[in-house]
């Protein structure tokens, strides 16, 4: 066993993470699920979505058997949405495919939906004892600053040269222990900023501290300019309930529940009436909101509208009409959460 293993699993014994939620178990569905949720996510903040989900969800085959409307529900808020819908398609391809028992080869785990390399082998690693390397970020940092890899990690070539490096490191034994131990090191000590050096186990050999380039591993993203958007959000009220229209299956908030949305230079008023068939007048406006995607970000102008006639139609399995309240409960965005937050705010009694 390598000195850098020898010494990861020796700290995580004393000095790792032990009493999160999903750890002290081999279920492959809580293990898997925990993986997922934890893709850009930070552990203080999945921790109640995972309880949440698990109440309502508690195995695979009543994850399965959910409408995608009800997963993506307890997703909300999360983000990146992509991941619940994988996540159920996934389940659904368990029940299918492999009679509902989660598949043990690490090809069988990373041809499931939403499961790349580094998760596969994490989830086979943590429940079936595998003897398989991790590559996420955190893992990326400790070893590009450990080992002085330079490069943005996201390239090819740096990538792969990281792969290698982190197969090779693989002890002979104790491969979950020292997985967890690469996880916790990354997340709680060789953090992205203000790494605390003097706590580390592996601190006299780390080539980034000999040189003083901890800052500066790994190479950041090179810098491009964010693209900026802008949309209009309308809020349409009519007999004390809004509408929510359901965005397409992919794409930004894919499957999801939404306000109506119209650029910023369309006449509203002919916009209703031609496309849902109401007649409206204005009704006041919410302050702008701004939204962060990962390449570019959201201006979202708010506008009240109240409907005055409604002219009948038939009717649209793509749109619901709800209380605002009933709405929040609904597979929404962020944005739109907050919205109908500001909007009951508004419409609270004084």
């Amino acid at each position: 066993m390598s000195d850098f293993a020898q010494h990861l699993i020796r700290w995580q014994k004393t000095h790792g993470r032990h009493n999160l939620p999903w750890q002290g178990t081999r279920d492959p569905y809580r293990i898997w699920l925990s993986e997922i949720m934890l893709q850009q996510t930070q552990v203080g903040t999945v921790i109640p979505y995972y309880l949440r989900f698990l109440e309502r969800f508690p195995d695979i085959a009543r994850l399965a058997a959910a409408p995608q409307d009800e997963v993506l529900a307890l997703w909300s808020g999360l983000g990146y949405y992509s991941r619940g819908r994988n996540l159920h398609a996934a389940a659904r391809l368990v029940m299918e495919r492999h009679d509902g028992a989660f598949p043990e080869c690490v090809e069988d785990i990373v041809a499931l939906p939403g499961i790349g390399r580094s998760t596969a082998c994490a989830i086979a690693a943590f429940v079936f004892g595998a003897r398989t390397a991790i590559l996420d970020g955190n893992v990326k940092r400790v070893l590009a600053r450990h080992f002085g890899v330079a490069g943005h990690p996201g390239e090819n070539k740096v990538e792969t040269a990281l792969w290698v490096l982190a197969e090779s490191l693989l002890p002979a034994r104790d491969v979950a222990t020292y997985t967890q131990a690469l996880m916790d090191l990354g997340a709680t000590v060789c953090t992205r900023s203000r790494a605390s050096c003097g706590n580390c186990p592996v601190s006299t050999s780390c080539m980034a501290l000999a040189s003083d380039r901890v800052a500066f591993l790994p190479t950041p993203r090179p810098k491009k300019s964010v693209a900026q958007k802008a949309t209009r959000m309308l809020i349409l009220r009519h007999a004390g309930e809004i509408l929510l229209e359901k965005r397409p299956p992919s794409g930004i908030w894919g499957g999801l529940w939404s306000l109506p949305e119209a650029s910023m230079d369309t006449d509203v008023a002919t916009h209703c009436r031609t496309r849902f068939g109401m007649e409206t007048t204005a009704a006041g406006s919410l302050p702008e909101l701004r939204h962060t995607f990962t390449h570019f970000r959201l201006c979202i102008a708010p506008q009240l509208l109240d409907v005055t006639h409604l002219l009948p139609r038939a009717e649209q399995t793509e749109q619901l009409w709800l209380v605002p309240r009933a709405a929040l409960s609904a597979a929404i965005p962020t944005p739109v959460r907050k919205l109908l937050q500001q909007l009951l705010a508004l419409e609270a009694p004084a």
